[in-house]
């Protein structure tokens, strides 16, 4: 049995349509210099696009009828393409880093770990801090409650409590974020 003959999908365009894409009849002209031409036939605009070796390119579609410019497609993608370029490198990309403390952790230990915890703040990163009971340590639950609100007292001026502690089984998950 024969298989019926299927063509490839028609690839989506992404962009403006131009030239000869635009299916419009009459459309609104904005020449190469910013000036409005008023309505223009569609095919006598491309003829006129041609001439300036310019092409024409749809600029708001859903206007009717849709508003067109003649412009150097070209350059104008390539800004485009750089504009996003530009955007995409000044974003920054929030993490969340993981501090992990027992209930009976030393007071150097404790110190470690707030001098880590300041770092990234100041990288701009949250802090997701982790307090894991074991064994009998559940049983002092307080003492576990304690360190949590002097972590807090600690770090008041650079970080801000983004979601406040709470139990997950046998350990308690509080996140902190930057000021």
């Amino acid at each position: 049995m024969r298989r019926p003959n299927r063509a490839p999908p028609v690839a989506a365009k992404d962009g403006p349509r131009t030239n000869d894409e635009i299916r419009n009849a009459e459309i609104q002209l904005i020449d190469h210099n910013g000036v409005n031409q008023g309505k223009v036939e569609t095919s006598l605009a491309v003829k006129m696009a041609m001439e300036q070796g310019m092409d024409l390119v749809e600029i708001s579609p859903n206007n009717v009828p849709p508003v067109c410019k003649i412009m150097d497609y070209g350059k104008y993608k390539y800004s485009a393409q750089k504009k996003a370029a530009e955007a995409r490198k000044k974003q920054k990309i929030v993490e969340i880093k993981e501090i992990k403390l027992r209930p009976m952790i030393d007071d150097h230990d404790y110190g470690v770990k707030m001098k880590a915890m300041q770092r990234f703040f100041e990288e701009g990163d949250k802090v997701k801090i982790t307090l894991r009971y074991r064994g009998r340590e559940m049983a002092h639950q307080e003492i576990g409650t304690k360190l949590l609100e002097k972590v807090k007292a600690d770090v008041a001026e650079i970080a801000k409590v983004e979601q406040d502690a709470r139990f997950e089984g046998r350990q308690v998950v509080m996140v902190l974020a930057p000021r």
